[in-house]
């Protein structure tokens, strides 16, 4: 019997059929022993199925939102990564459905490529390339109010250690407006055109926010080793400007921030990234939730080709029922748009079905009795 020929005749879903060849095709196995493999296979797909009428959203929306009661309101460590603060718990979920255009706490998480993943000086090397270095990291700034001057004392070792050349820096320095650049040895001397304390302080501000090398967005980069593999773990996210770096995995690069991994990578990419955020926050409250629940609101989410959020501007603003938008949020402005629109409500889903008080046509709402009146 050709194994891969009896496994492509099954009638089940593809990703199934390869996983099922890939862990029976090594085994030594009789055709008896297939055959009942085979069999389990596909009783338990048929029994995993969704059941014809199911309420599927509203099982989902109950499997989610009850472990949700369960869930932390505390924002704190990122397990195991040192220093950076992400959201987890119930605000980091609230976050994922909202689709928010920048989580409270962007982080990314950078793989490096064959080459670079097991060697460390490399992957500090490409941490110090990524991670923003403002001039207030590499110098002491002080302002002479006497003297109406800026003095820039810069740290070798800093200099050294990030990898910074001192001309980069006054080329960056001498964007500043109305500001005369002088090199003074191994310092720098800033001396603004208009004499007036105020001016000088804004200058010193600006001097210190100013990024003279790595990426603006990044504030920091923890490098981690983990299995055999340096992994970088950021505050803040800057996708497309990473991916760009060389010996970077970016088949393995990701952000935290969903509707960034929409634009870089598409709206499949999106999807997953819902899928597992989720799973991973819950998860790492100790809950349990079943995938294909998660799954199916982030099908919701993005079966239009962009990120949506579960809310009045997203997937309950955008129903075509009137009872349904109305009984989500703002019920007087949809009833009254409505109104004026002359729109028709079908009563084919479940809220506006119990809102009127008739039975909702799934499970054995769905069905109907006919009766024989006369003999054939």
């Amino acid at each position: 019997m050709d194994l891969q020929e009896t496994i492509k005749a099954l009638k089940l879903p593809l990703n199934v059929k390869n996983d099922l060849f890939a862990e029976l095709s090594p085994l030594q196995l009789s055709d008896d022993e297939i055959d009942e493999i085979l069999e389990t296979t596909k009783k338990v797909y048929e029994r995993s199925r969704v059941e014809p009428c199911e309420a599927v959203g509203t099982i989902a929306a109950q499997s989610i939102g009850e472990p949700g009661t369960q869930m932390t309101m505390r924002t704190f460590h990122y397990a195991g990564v040192a220093d950076i603060n992400v959201t987890l718990g119930l605000p980091r979920l609230i976050e994922i459905v909202d689709a928010r255009k920048v989580p409270d706490t962007p982080m990314m998480t950078i793989y490096l490529d064959v080459e670079s993943a097991t060697d460390r000086d490399k992957a500090l090397q490409l941490a110090w390339e990524i991670e923003g270095t403002h001039v207030s990291d590499i110098a002491d700034i002080l302002a002479d109010t006497d003297e109406m001057q800026i003095y820039l004392e810069f740290d070798d070792r800093a200099l050294q250690q990030r990898k910074v050349d001192l001309d980069a820096v006054v080329t960056k320095l001498e964007t500043l407006q109305d500001v005369d650049v002088r090199v003074d040895g191994s310092n720098i001397v800033l001396i603004p055109s208009v004499k007036r304390y105020r001016a000088l302080l804004q200058i010193v501000e600006k001097a210190k926010a100013m990024v003279v090398k790595g990426i603006d967005d990044i504030k920091r980069v923890v490098v981690r080793k983990e299995r055999e593999e340096y992994v970088l773990y950021t505050e803040g996210s800057s996708l497309k400007k990473v991916m760009v770096l060389e010996h970077i995995d970016a088949t393995r690069t990701k952000t935290n921030n969903i509707n960034e991994m929409a634009e870089v990578f598409g709206i499949e990419a999106a999807r997953n990234s819902i899928i597992e955020e989720a799973m991973d926050t819950l998860r790492e409250q100790g809950l349990t939730v079943d995938v294909r629940h998660i799954m199916l609101v982030a099908d919701m989410m993005t079966l239009d080709g962009e990120v949506k959020q579960i809310g009045r501007h997203g997937i309950a603003g955008e129903k075509t029922s009137v009872l349904s938008r109305a009984a989500f949020e703002v019920t007087v402005n949809h009833l009254l748009d409505a109104a004026i629109r002359g729109e028709t409500d079908e009563l084919v889903g479940v809220t506006e079905n119990v809102i009127v008080g008739q039975p909702i046509l799934l499970g054995t709402g769905d069905v109907r009795l006919i009766a024989r009146t006369g003999r054939e």
